[in-house]
């Protein structure tokens, strides 16, 4: 009776040992199944964002095998699939012959350098010669130019595809096109593949600055040699009326005579026409400024013949702007006696000492 009691107990264990073995059998070839379609689908998308259409891509577990077209470059695609989550290694081969490229696990590739481009403006034109990897990218560069094209400029596309060696990614030289289509004139960035240059010229310091810095974050590294020119400064061309203007409103204060009557400080009717003519020649020169000198005899006091100077000096300000002249270019002061020009022991030269003058102020 003890004999047939072990006996049950035996088989029972070793059925319950069994089970475990069995299911482990049957369920992780389903599960690898299923990693290898993951993979290969989440691969197959990484390829298809980067421009890669046409890679056949298989997987033995997390291992994969990619064959690519002769135009694509194997260690781009290397690359993509590398970084793909779960993928262990990477062997890549082309169209014809096979080429087996390291595995996820070694250092990575560097990325290719940089291909010569050139980007420029004139006043007709915004240009960009460059290959690229893609339609898209060449699309890219179109809006992008599209959107800095003024009502007189046209876009001088001369973008070049180039699956292998081009430009990826629009990113790349797009702020160089925003910084360049800052002012007028010929302006450009080329690069050779050693040396970015800039040529050309830039309407301020600002731009100049904007323009190096795009040039050195899209080539890092790279000697950048920079010619851009800023705008010689203007000079100031003095027009034929304002250089003879000194020597004129002396030849008119020789001419014509403002004075006034004792004790006022009105333009009376025989000293209007010689303001008029005033007027005209301060208007001949619009830069010139003057001082309008007021001055009296000596009849009276100082003290009251100062400030009827004043008077004198403001009444033909007034009269002068109200014959058109910017009153920011008049200054009026009044002199009281200080300053005759005739004896005052007679009315003639008391009349010619009731006056006003005008002269040039320094610094025009």
């Amino acid at each position: 009776m003890p004999g047939l009691v072990r006996r049950p107990l035996v088989i029972w264990l070793l059925a319950a040992l069994a089970v475990p073995v069995l299911l482990t059998a049957v369920l992780i070839p389903a599960r690898a199944g299923t990693t290898e379609d993951d993979l290969r689908d989440r691969t197959v998308a990484a390829l298809k964002a980067r421009g890669i259409e046409n890679a056949a891509v298989d997987f033995d577990g997390r291992d994969a095998k990619i064959v690519v077209p002769d135009a694509v470059d194997p260690a781009q695609v290397q690359e993509i699939a590398a970084a793909v989550e779960g993928v262990r290694s990477v062997r890549i081969e082309g169209a014809s012959t096979p080429t087996p490229t390291p595995t996820a696990t070694s250092a990575p590739a560097e990325e290719s350098a940089v291909p010569a481009f050139e980007v420029g403006r004139t006043d007709r034109s915004i240009r960009v010669q460059a290959p690229v990897k893609s339609q898209a990218v060449k699309d890219a560069f179109s809006a992008e130019v599209e959107q800095l094209l003024g009502p007189d400029r046209e876009y001088d596309d001369r973008t070049t595809i180039d699956p292998a060696n081009g430009i990826a990614d629009a990113a790349t030289i797009s702020a160089l096109l925003r910084a360049l289509a800052i002012g007028t004139g010929d302006a450009s960035v080329r690069y050779d593949g050693d040396t970015v240059t800039l040529s050309g010229e830039v309407p301020d310091q600002a731009t100049k600055a904007t323009v190096g810095r795009a040039a050195a974050k899209a080539v890092p590294g790279a000697v950048v040699a920079d010619q851009l020119q800023l705008p010689a400064p203007s000079k100031s061309t003095v027009s034929e009326p304002c250089r003879t203007f000194p020597t004129r409103l002396a030849e008119f204060s020789r001419q014509y005579k403002i004075n006034f009557l004792s004790g006022t400080s009105i333009v009376n009717d025989a000293s209007k026409p010689s303001v008029v003519r005033a007027a005209a020649v301060l208007k001949s020169c619009a830069t010139a400024r003057v001082e309008v000198a007021g001055h009296t005899d000596d009849l009276g006091s100082p003290a009251t013949s100062l400030p009827l100077s004043e008077r004198r000096a403001a009444a033909v300000k007034a009269e002068l702007v109200r014959l058109g002249v910017n009153a920011d270019r008049i200054l009026a002061h009044g002199y009281g006696q200080a300053f005759p020009i005739a004896s005052n022991a007679t009315g003639a030269g008391r009349i010619a000492n009731r006056r006003a003058e005008l002269r040039v102020v320094q610094g025009n």
